[in-house]
């Protein structure tokens, strides 16, 4: 396993909020949603999208771009239009005053907008929550990246258009993992990309030590490495693969384990019946005692005060994203 597929293959996109716009000018959007992510895929036309803090960039048909909070941004058809609608947290929409759009602009399943016939089309998914494996990419990424259309080959789009409206059994599951393949496909095309800095991790993929170092850590978190045992798994000196992993990761090997054990037990205390005890028997960690010491020593808090507070942020969410799909579709 290397390591984009391992930092992408914890927490998933659940239930998604995915959406087809439909707009024609004039049209502006204000996004305050505050999501740790969220891809925007052109589909139709042409859009202009900009950070707050940042210039204006023009999206056309093929383009995609991602959009990391929680980052204010606007989207809209020419950089001077003024906002019409204000996206809240819970993907909840009003115009600038606070009158509810949700209904008013609904255009079917999955589709919302200003006009059924419009001249620009883009599919935008939201990824709710950040997973804690997730934070050493959403980390790598720029505030805001954008791939042309001529820059990658991806067959997803279309296939995302034509499901997105679609309301079949399983339709929010399937549309979950087709927006992971295309973020995954984007963050491929953008770390190959002539002049893009690939962060440390993904860059050692390549290198026949540093590379087999990380897949034996991400394959196998809960046995019991040493440098000494992955230098002799790596065929290195353990001054070597110390040198070689710190100069190319940025941290040395058993620093990148703890925080690599920790990101996995932040995931799995998540889950529905997880035990502390049973967590740090899967990340590497002796006891409940030893993974809760390292937890709270890294992390400032104990395992369980995560489980409540990311629970707790989870209800928030999904809430808030039921309460927009119910209006959307009307």
């Amino acid at each position: 396993m290397d390591a984009l597929t391992s930092l992408l293959n914890g927490p998933r996109a659940q239930g998604a909020f995915l959406l087809r716009s439909m707009l024609s000018a004039p049209w502006s959007m204000r996004i305050q949603d505050e999501a740790p992510l969220t891809v925007v895929s052109m589909v139709r036309g042409q859009a202009w999208i900009a950070l707050d803090r940042g210039e204006a960039i023009r999206l056309e048909a093929g383009d995609v771009a991602i959009v990391l909070g929680p980052d204010h941004y606007r989207v809209s058809d020419d950089p001077t239009s003024p906002p019409q609608i204000v996206i809240h947290p819970g993907q909840r929409c009003t115009t600038p005053d606070g009158r509810d759009l949700e209904k008013e602009m609904a255009l079917g399943v999955r589709s919302w907008g200003n006009s059924p016939d419009a001249e620009t089309i883009m599919l935008t998914g939201t990824y709710q929550l950040a997973g804690e494996v997730s934070r050493p990419l959403l980390e790598a990424l720029p505030g805001l990246l954008v791939i042309r259309d001529d820059e990658w080959d991806c067959p997803l789009i279309p296939l995302l258009a034509a499901e997105i409206v679609k309301d079949e059994p399983g339709q929010d599951a399937l549309l979950d993992r087709l927006l992971d393949l295309l973020l995954i496909a984007i963050l491929r095309a953008w770390f190959s990309r002539s002049g893009t800095e690939a962060p440390g991790w993904y860059r050692a993929h390549r290198d026949p030590v540093v590379g087999q170092a990380l897949c034996l850590i991400h394959n196998n978190p809960e046995r019991p490495w040493t440098v000494a045992s992955l230098a002799t798994a790596t065929g290195v000196s353990r001054a070597s693969l110390a040198r070689r992993f710190t100069d190319l990761i940025g941290e040395p090997p058993m620093a990148f384990l703890t925080t690599w054990r920790l990101s996995l037990a932040a995931d799995l205390l998540c889950e529905p019946e997880a035990t502390v005890g049973a967590v740090a028997e899967k990340v590497g960690y002796g006891s409940a005692f030893a993974l809760s010491t390292a937890f709270k020593r890294v992390r400032g808090v104990s395992p369980r005060e995560h489980r409540t507070l990311a629970l707790r942020r989870e209800r928030v969410g999904v809430d808030g994203t039921r309460h927009h799909v119910v209006g959307a579709l009307g």
